[in-house]
């Protein structure tokens, strides 16, 4: 029961919010649309300040380096093998090739990252 007053109320204050706004539309424009774009433009240069105030100036994270780190990476990887195949002439082609495939065999993986420990204590596996 409390519910539906609630909401009766609710629809009666939109009702009324609509009304109003439609009769200053008719009998007042001017002074409607100054007032709306008023409100945008504070809006607007609310806005403008905590962005530049407290967004603009904030770091970026740690993990959003290292995805730009790994983008660039990436990028540097796929581009360079096909620019290598477009650019080069027939004769060329094969040499670069072999050269490609050495320095791949001597990379390591980049997202593999060895986790130190204590690797001299033993786990007492009786006690688990």
């Amino acid at each position: 029961m409390a519910r539906n007053k609630w909401s009766i109320l609710f629809y009666l204050i939109i009702g009324f919010g609509i009304i109003g706004l439609l009769s200053q539309i008719f009998t007042q424009p001017g002074s409607f649309f100054a007032s709306i774009f008023t409100t945008i433009g504070i809006g607007i240069a609310i806005f403008a300040v905590i962005y530049f105030v407290f967004l603009r100036n904030r770091a970026p994270s740690n993990d959003m380096k290292k995805y730009k780190k790994a983008v660039r990476q990436s990028k540097a990887k796929y581009n360079k093998n096909t620019q290598t195949h477009n650019a080069t002439p027939k004769h060329n082609q094969k040499k670069q090739s072999n050269l490609i495939k050495k320095k791949r065999n001597k990379r390591t993986a980049g997202h593999l990252k060895v986790i130190e420990g204590n690797k001299t204590k033993r786990k007492d596996r009786a006690s688990f």
